[in-house]
């Protein structure tokens, strides 16, 4: 996009320094821009209103409150829990981007504006085949890339990211420079509606009280007790409560027969991954089988991998050498080079 002169730009605001450094920018080049902020399950809803409302008016821009709440609870919420009830780790917020931030809302603004501006920390070019492209961030530390593997063409199209060429001390920076600095707290790292709160306690409220169940080994030797399955994860060494030579690992959830199989360190490491259908949001599909960078967490490196489309089944990624803790529920992302092309939800 060559200029921003009087385009219509609504910007996702939180009260954080990303979304509020973002909306300055836009202003700065020209575009009309206008703050919108999703009222979701945030437990100090009014408090982050409040901070909103003071960005916005330092920077001398209309602010719409968006009451998304009951989808928000439908659609990620919820997903939330039953994924932890099925023995996986979910990933809620590439859930909540793909349904709720780059889905319902950017659908409601577009009806008044012409695109959609976060502060995310990744980079959107339109390609020569007329496809837009997603680019990790420039700044490594911050990339977040990873959590955008489920979205869509149209979504894309639609969406900019003025901080992917920055790197986050410059975007601090920035925010001093134009007198925001004061106007922020500090940055929550929390998933939005826990603040703070043990992953356990809020399913525990929201479903009851957990299932106790078996620790067994690989070979199926039962060697302990477990409190519930939600407190745990793959890869987990704290809080089993199992002494021995070397340490036990969780090695998965069995959400069926409520038991949690362990093992030692070696058995963490695995070279071929299952994942459900891939979202290719970078394009047309690319011909299976190939060779990506394959990240399988938001803070995983990425490791080179052949992709396979299993017949009338789920993809198999092949790494070349094995990986530690891959976790179901979690998302695999295809990369080539610093293009994301896609992703999918690991299964085993």
């Amino acid at each position: 996009m060559n200029t921003l002169k009087n385009i219509e730009i609504a910007v996702a605001m939180s009260g954080g320094v990303d979304s509020s450094v973002t909306a300055a920018l836009l202003r700065q080049q020209g575009a009309r821009v206008r703050g919108v902020f999703m009222a979701l399950a945030q437990p100090d809803l009014e408090a982050q209103v409040r901070q909103v409302q003071g960005v916005a008016a330092a920077l001398n821009i209309p602010l719409e409150v968006i009451d998304l709440q009951a989808p928000f609870a439908e659609h990620v919420m919820a997903y939330f829990r039953q994924t932890f009830a099925a023995g996986r780790t979910p990933n809620p917020c590439v859930r909540c981007n793909r349904h709720i931030k780059f889905g319902l809302l950017l659908d409601r603004v577009l009806q008044t504006s012409d695109w959609l501006a976060t502060g995310h920390y990744a980079r959107l070019t339109k390609a020569a085949d007329g496809h837009t492209r997603l680019f990790q961030g420039v700044d490594p530390k911050k990339d977040q890339s990873y959590f955008l593997n489920q979205l869509t063409q149209a979504q894309l199209a639609k969406l900019l990211f003025p901080l992917g060429e920055l790197h986050k001390t410059r975007v601090r920076a920035l925010a001093a420079e134009l007198g925001l600095h004061k106007l922020h707290g500090p940055e929550s790292q929390d998933v939005c509606f826990l603040k703070g709160q043990t992953v356990p306690r809020f399913l525990a409220s929201a479903g009851g009280p957990p299932t106790p169940g078996p620790v067994k080994t690989l070979e199926g030797t039962e060697i302990g007790q477990h409190a519930g399955i939600m407190y745990y994860t793959v890869g987990q060494r704290r809080g089993l409560g199992l002494p021995d030579a070397t340490p036990y690992y969780v090695l998965r959830l069995e959400a069926a027969s409520n038991t949690v199989v362990v093992g030692k360190e070696a058995d963490l490491w695995q070279k071929e991954v299952l994942v459900g259908p891939v979202n290719w949001n970078s394009g047309a599909p690319p011909s299976l089988p190939e060779q990506f960078q394959v990240k399988i967490r938001s803070r995983h490196h990425g490791a080179s991998a052949i992709v396979h489309k299993e017949e009338n089944g789920p993809s198999r990624v092949i790494f070349d050498e094995e990986q530690r803790a891959v976790t179901p529920g979690q998302f695999a992302a295809f990369y080539q080079g610093e293009i994301l092309l896609g992703g999918a939800e690991i299964l085993h």
